[in-house]
């Protein structure tokens, strides 16, 4: 298995926009960013470390205009902390490797995938096609969307 970790040439290669949300807490506008309606099949990692973080088969449409997936691909690979900021309470979800702020994860996802939303910034992740995870050397992962028949 391959070793993960915040990379300091990916971090000085993003752009101010995926700075501010990964590294300042920062979270993009909804619908306007790059993956919040992507239907292709494949991985979505952390722009920073790398880590596979969420796969197209556990992406829905929460109508929230950011991407929202219903688990991680390997809870191993987020971590959950409390949230007050804005006055609210809410667990924000990071990067395990890459310590990436990715977004929060909330209660109100679809009941039969087991009610979770991970909304994630698209600003945070690198989507990778299913067609490119040989070349990509994410090719481990190409069994799981054969069997999800993708």
């Amino acid at each position: 298995m391959k070793a993960y970790h915040k990379n300091p040439e990916a971090v000085s290669c993003l752009t101010p926009e995926q700075y501010r949300v990964t590294q300042q807490d920062g979270t993009e506008r909804p619908f306007g960013n790059a993956y919040w309606d992507n239907k292709e099949p494949g991985l979505y990692v952390d722009v920073v470390s790398g880590e596979p973080l969420f796969a197209s088969f556990d992406k829905y449409d929460s109508g929230s205009g950011w991407p929202s997936f219903v688990k991680p691909l390997d809870a191993g690979n987020i971590v959950e902390r409390r949230d007050t900021s804005y006055g609210m309470v809410q667990t924000e979800v990071r990067s395990a490797q890459g310590d990436s702020h990715l977004g929060h994860v909330f209660s109100d996802g679809p009941s039969e995938a087991g009610g979770l939303r991970y909304c994630i910034n698209s600003a945070s992740l690198r989507f990778i096609h299913h067609d490119d995870l040989d070349s990509e050397g994410y090719g481990e992962f190409r069994g799981l969307f054969v069997a999800k028949g993708e």
